[in-house]
């Protein structure tokens, strides 16, 4: 992709985009929607079981997803130590209840009622001690959701992980399972799943789309058109099969 196809597009005014790294992911950037959508989803039900609460957005980046957490919560705390995403978080979503702290998320020591830490966790080394931390920083009966990708279904077959640069270590369901059982008594383990048109996307693949469409000369027109018209509809949540998901997603009780 170009240079600007990877920067983010139709900001408010005063608010400085921000550039596609690989380390996380943004909206309004047309061609990484798939995984903004597929974030947004997760964001979205988590917010459905935070109203009233006082949370925290772990590893906050960009700030929308704390945004979304704010349509529901009492007060929401974005949490994130890079000062572009800090800076640009806090330009852009100003609603009330919502606010941006700059700071790494083992020194951040506010207490809450759900603690929110998404796609971050497998890129960290010592992930049981930021298990802990959250623990501590909840109220009693409070809720941590900690989201990871599946290795089975994000690294190309018959590899052992992704190549991201920025992940240390990609789980796979039991074992992410037992990290999270380690540090929590009351575990429940999500995946996420293409649904809609993200799984006729995938029995296409299956009948042999990719072999199809460089030779009709499609790729770009149809995926230019795809891309962006994938919506949080494409995905759902599920218990089963986890070895399929394309993301695990846990439930952690205090």
């Amino acid at each position: 992709m170009a240079v600007a196809e990877h920067v983010q597009r139709d900001q408010p005014l005063g608010v400085a985009p921000l550039e596609l790294t690989g380390e996380r992911t943004l909206p309004d950037v047309p061609a990484e929607n798939y995984w903004f959508q597929r974030h947004l989803l997760v964001y979205r039900w988590i917010a459905e079981r935070c109203a009233g609460l006082d949370v925290v957005d772990m590893a906050c980046g960009e700030g929308y997803g704390s945004d979304v957490l704010a349509s529901r919560a009492a007060r929401v705390t974005g949490v994130d130590a890079n000062p572009e995403a800090h800076a640009h978080a806090r330009a852009k979503y100003t609603r009330p209840g919502v606010r941006f702290v700059r700071d790494l998320i083992d020194a951040f020591a506010e207490p809450c009622d759900a603690l929110v830490f998404l796609q971050t966790i497998e890129h960290l080394t010592e992930p049981g001690a930021a298990l802990d931390h959250f623990r501590s920083l909840l109220a009693p009966g409070g809720v941590a959701y900690v989201s990871t990708p599946n290795v089975l279904t994000l690294a190309p077959e018959g590899a052992e992980r992704s190549g991201n640069p920025w992940h240390v270590h990609e789980y796979r369901a039991e074992e992410f399972r037992e990290l999270c059982e380690r540090h929590f008594d009351d575990v429940r383990l999500l995946g996420l799943f293409h649904a809609r048109r993200l799984r006729a996307h995938e029995l296409a693949l299956t009948a042999g789309w990719d072999e199809l469409h460089p030779k009709l000369g499609l790729t770009k027109p149809f995926y230019d058109r795809f891309t962006p018209a994938i919506s949080t509809s494409d995905f759902a949540l599920r218990e089963s099969p986890l070895d399929r998901a394309l993301d695990f997603v846990a439930v952690l009780r205090r």
